[in-house]
């Protein structure tokens, strides 16, 4: 049985509890937390259910209990019911009732994990949004793993979800590019407060070859030439970069489209309609302190400049717009002083800031490589590029071990570490342990043996470690579930880590394969289907981690 039978079993007896009247409570939850005890002889699953219901019902925690347990030990599958301390329930099931968990994935192959936690949200994912003025660094590497992963996990919680990327192509910076790409064609000292590093001079040659005609053009048409030209090729390899580290956009979104299609007027139109703007010193203001942020915002200057919240406010509008009930914003760690503006521009809006708007702050990231911090790129100069990045580490151990950390936290990644092939290296325990399950299908197969069908007899899988591993399996929608729902998709790396443990525990406690002249029987195709069930598992878990499942290593 999954936590999620455990949890209707709950629900309906509980509802029978208070059809009878034995029970008296005016709603009846639609569903419980069920989670796996700490201590293995406390049961399968655990409840709380009883503490949590025995005030609204007017009866002591451990009366409650005691009458679900009572209830609980008819239902079919479940083998006994404790209560425990003041009113836990500690829930044993039959044997044969937990094998069944191995057909069900199976059954449910590449499908199994996904759930309707999130059913019927339309959600916008915001992630990287970087300038296109120069290559993806480190602080972007980790928002592509972290971003996509994150919207993986959503969209497997049964939401819709769209992944955007936010083009800064609009403002001072991007002039500022034009003319360091140009300087450098031209064989000038790119400008001071321009953009530095050996990709600058890249580009110009790049620029140049593509448009030989350019250097010739009168000054100011020169300037935007190559500033549009450089600008092409730059988001270009932000893109090719990213379609490489396995992270796809639904949505490249320019900046310069909100003022070229009159969606930064519509907003501030949006914004007036809901009283919260006002004129002062010759200026527009959102008067966000009405919602807790710590001063009010510039929509446009006195000298009627635009502000850069002026864009932000449109953008956040034209998203709502589009359909999205949720948008989440991923910024760096020098993003902290926009959480409260962003949320108070959405209760500006009319919007609920609690329900329609979050906003996740990564922290900083470094690369240590024999024992030094790599901070230099032979490219950019002051940045590691996610290029170079890849090239070191590889896809799949660099997207892996950024998504395996809560992105809250600062992280230090040790190249030799995370590049070791050891059961000491999270990404490659994993993988290997995929790439085992595979093996030994392969030679099962070789052998003419099959994993079990659907008429096998789960009660066969009785012993303690395929109960464990039989377990950890059924946890796997609800895994996927909380790290949706709590945005956290580190949670299912580090799943994913646990059960391979307790899948290579089983494996050595457990033989599958017959030996010598043993005739291949029942158990051998049960524990077969066990493992087939455990490969999907790991699979589906590395792939809304947007890392790949290796057949053999």
């Amino acid at each position: 049985m999954t936590p999620q039978q455990i949890s209707d079993a709950v629900v309906h007896v509980l509802e029978g509890l208070v059809t009878r009247g034995a029970v008296a409570l005016a709603e009846v939850p639609g569903s419980v937390v069920v989670e796996r005890p700490k201590v293995r002889s406390h049961g399968d699953y655990a409840t709380n259910v009883a503490l949590q219901l025995a005030k609204k019902a007017g009866m002591r925690p451990q009366e409650l209990a005691g009458l679900l347990a009572d209830a609980l030990r008819e239902v079919g599958g479940v083998a006994d019911v404790q209560v425990a301390g003041p009113g836990f329930l500690n829930i044993t099931v039959e044997a044969g009732a937990q094998g069944r968990v191995a057909a069900q994935v199976v059954a449910a192959g590449a499908s199994y994990g996904r759930n309707e936690a999130l059913a019927g949200r339309s959600v916008n994912v915001e992630f990287i949004s970087a300038n296109p003025t120069g290559p993806l660094h480190l602080g972007h590497t980790r928002w592509a793993a972290v971003g996509d992963a994150l919207a993986r996990v959503m969209e497997a919680a049964g939401a819709s979800v769209t992944r955007e990327f936010y083009v800064n192509d609009r403002g001072n910076q991007m002039d500022k590019f034009g003319a360091s790409v140009e300087a450098a064609a031209l064989g000038r000292p790119v400008p001071e407060d321009g953009y530095h590093g050996a990709y600058i001079h890249e580009l110009a040659e790049q620029v140049v070859a593509a448009r030989p005609d350019i250097v010739d053009l009168p000054d100011d048409e020169r300037l935007v030439a190559f500033r549009e030209e450089a600008y092409r090729l730059q988001l270009a390899e932000q893109q090719q970069q990213l379609e490489v580290f396995q992270t796809h956009f639904d949505v490249w979104f320019s900046e310069r489209s909100l003022y070229g299609e009159g969606k930064v007027d519509h907003g501030l139109q949006v914004l007036d309609k809901q009283g919260h703007l006002y004129e002062a010193d010759g200026a527009l203001w959102m008067r966000t302190t009405d919602y807790g942020d710590d001063k009010d915002r510039v929509l446009r200057r006195s000298n009627g400049e635009l502000t850069y919240f002026a864009s932000d406010t449109a953008y956040y509008v034209d998203k709502r717009e589009r359909g999205f009930d949720l948008c989440i914003y991923l910024l760096g760690a020098d993003h902290h002083g926009y959480v409260g503006r962003l949320k108070a521009m959405a209760a500006c809006a009319g919007d609920d800031p609690e329900s329609n708007i979050e906003v996740l702050i990564g922290q900083l990231v470094k690369i240590l490589r024999g024992g030094e911090e790599v901070r230099l790129s032979k490219r950019a100069g002051s940045i590691v590029t996610l290029g170079e990045l890849v090239d070191l580490i590889g896809v799949d151990a660099l997207r892996y071990t950024l998504s395996r950390y809560p992105v809250d936290s600062p992280l230090t990644l040790d190249v030799e570490e995370i590049t070791r092939a050891s059961a000491e290296n999270p990404v490659y325990y994993v993988q290997y342990a995929h790439a085992r399950l595979a093996s030994i299908l392969r030679n099962a197969a070789d052998l003419d043996l099959a994993p079990a069908g659907d008429d096998f007899d789960p009660a066969l899988l009785s012993h303690e470690r395929e109960g464990d591993l039989l377990r950890a399996l059924a946890e796997f929608p609800r895994v996927v579930a909380s790290a949706a729902q709590l945005r956290e998709p580190h949670r299912v790396a580090r799943y994913l880590e646990e059960t391979a443990g307790t899948f290579h525990r089983f494996y050595d406690a457990c033989r599958v394969l017959p030996q010598g002249d043993e005739e291949p029987g029942d158990l051998h195709r049960a524990r077969l289907l066990l493992v087939a069930a455990t490969r999907i598992v790991l699979g589906n878990g590395l792939a809304l981690l947007g890392v790949t499942a290796p057949e053999r290593m």
